[in-house]
This record gives structure tokens, sequence and C-alpha cells, in this order.
């Protein structure tokens, strides 16, 4: 069999160059300001510790964004918008010290990252250019007419609206959210509090198979299935009523804003989206 030649590659627009370069300051933007307020923070407990180190892991999920944006992936829209919103609550969380006022670096920085994280929600949902570049699916390996190609394959279900695909990617962020706070937890218990054992087991164990139930339902919530949507509702209700008590008795009212925060902000905008989706499919 013989290969197909490569397609000729075309120039991206000018708004989408704009778009992976403030998506590259934005990582870079995450470490610095996530660094600072690690450096200026009173007390640079085990928690401070693995909250900081979550929020800079998100520099990694700006550099995918870039990668599906250069790859104008359809993906890129509601992947961006939840990760702009939590990087925000994430950074948020971090600069306000349990006692005293913030220092003014972190403060600097944390809106710095704000207004980053808006120009890149503005510019995914706001530009012509971006929104013309972002309509591509992802590429796989297609056998037809005995030719073997490397291009975008087109998904075999009903194409779905782009809130829909925001509920997914919001309800995707559940588990890490709820283990990010468990581990911290699990500090507690190296403090020589063994009463919390199985309430921090519990609460990582329910982590991970939230990511399951997640993945098991957003399969068939991307095929249509009516039921697959009250599924999402349900598993939604279910995390917030885990997460957000806990949070509470293990980490107190410090802990409720911020870690319980992230996951009710990721809660609500899939139950939104969701809602959205419903009522355009309906329209």
């Amino acid at each position: 069999m013989r290969t197909a030649a490569e397609p000729v590659e075309v120039r991206r627009p000018s708004a989408v160059r704009a778009l992976t370069t403030l998506l590259a300051v934005t990582a870079a933007a995450t470490v610095v300001v996530e660094l600072l307020n690690y450096w200026y923070a009173p007390e640079q407990e085990f928690g401070l510790a693995v909250r900081t180190g979550w929020a800079m892991l998100r520099s990694l999920g700006f550099l995918v964004l870039i990668g599906h944006v250069n790859r104008g992936r359809t993906v890129a829209k509601p992947f961006g918008l939840i990760l702009a919103v939590t990087t925000v609550f994430a950074v948020g969380r971090l600069v306000v010290p349990r006692e005293g006022v913030p220092a003014l670096p972190g403060l600097l920085g944390f809106g710095l990252l704000t207004a980053l994280c808006v120009a890149v929600v503005a510019l995914l949902y706001r530009s012509d250019g971006v929104g013309g570049h972002l309509v591509r699916h992802r590429k796989g390996l297609v056998v037809e007419g005995g030719t073997i190609s490397w291009r975008e394959v087109a998904p075999k279900r009903a194409p779905v609206t782009g809130w829909l695909l925001t509920s997914r990617v919001a309800a995707f962020t559940y588990s890490p959210l709820m283990l990010v706070p468990a581990l911290v937890a699990g500090g507690s218990v190296l403090d020589g509090q063994l009463s919390a054992v199985p309430a921090v087991l519990f609460w990582f164990v329910a982590g991970i198979a939230v990511s399951y139930l997640v993945l098991f339902c957003t399969a068939f919530l991307m095929r249509g299935r009516p039921w697959a949507r009250r599924l999402l509702v349900m598993i939604t209700l279910g995390v917030l009523a885990v997460d957000l008590p806990l949070c509470w008795w293990l980490l107190g009212l410090d802990g409720l804003i911020r870690d319980g925060a992230p996951l009710l902000s990721a809660a609500l905008l899939a139950l939104y989206a969701l809602h959205r989706a419903t009522h355009t499919e309906a329209a």
C-alpha cells in the first residue's frame, strides 16, 4: 500500500498566534506567582506546599492547551475555560494568609494572572479568527482505497454542543480537586491525629472512584444518552456532599474556602453548562 502525501501547512491566523503566546506567558506567570506566594507565606507548612505544587502543575495544563490550539482542536474552548477559572481559584486561595494581610507582590501577581486568564477566555470565545481555527477533531490512521493516511477522523457520534463539552471537561476536574485536600488532610495524620485516618482514606478512595464514574458517565453523555445527564447531576451532587463536609471537618473554615470553593465553582460550571446544552439542543 502507498502512503498519502502530507498536507501543506497553512499559516495560522494572527489571533491564534497571539493566543499561543498569551498561553505561554500565563503558564510562566502561574509558576512565578505561586513561588512568590510560597516565599512570602508566614508559615510554609505541608498543606501550603501541596496546594502550591498543584497550582504550579496547572502550568502544564496551559502547555497542553497550546497543543490543542495549534492543532485547531474543538476541545480547546471548554478546556481553556475550566483551566482559567480553576487557576484563578487555585492561586487566589493561596494569596490570603491565615492571619494578617496578603503580601503586596502576591497581590500584584494574582491581579496579573487573573488579567491573563480573562484575556485567554476572551480570545477563545470572542475572537472570530480563533473560533474559525478551532474546528478540527483528533487525527488518526485511516485506511481507504489501499492508502494509509494520517488525517483528521470525524467522530462517529452525533455533533455535540460546546456547552456539553464544557460540562464534560468541568466534571473531569472533580477527582483532582478532591484528592488535593485529601492529601492536605493526610498531613494531619502525620501530626498524630490518628482518628482522622478512616476519613482521609475514604476521601482518597472517593476521589479515585469519582474519576472512573465521570469517565464512564461522560462517555455516554457525548453519545446523547439522557440518563447520562441525570447521572452526571447525581455525581456532581454526591461529590459536593462528600467533599465540602470533609473540608469543613478536617481542614476547618480555611480549608473549606481554599479547597471547597474551587470544587464548588467547577460543579456549578458543569451543571450550568449541562443546563445550557439541554436548552440549546431543545431549541
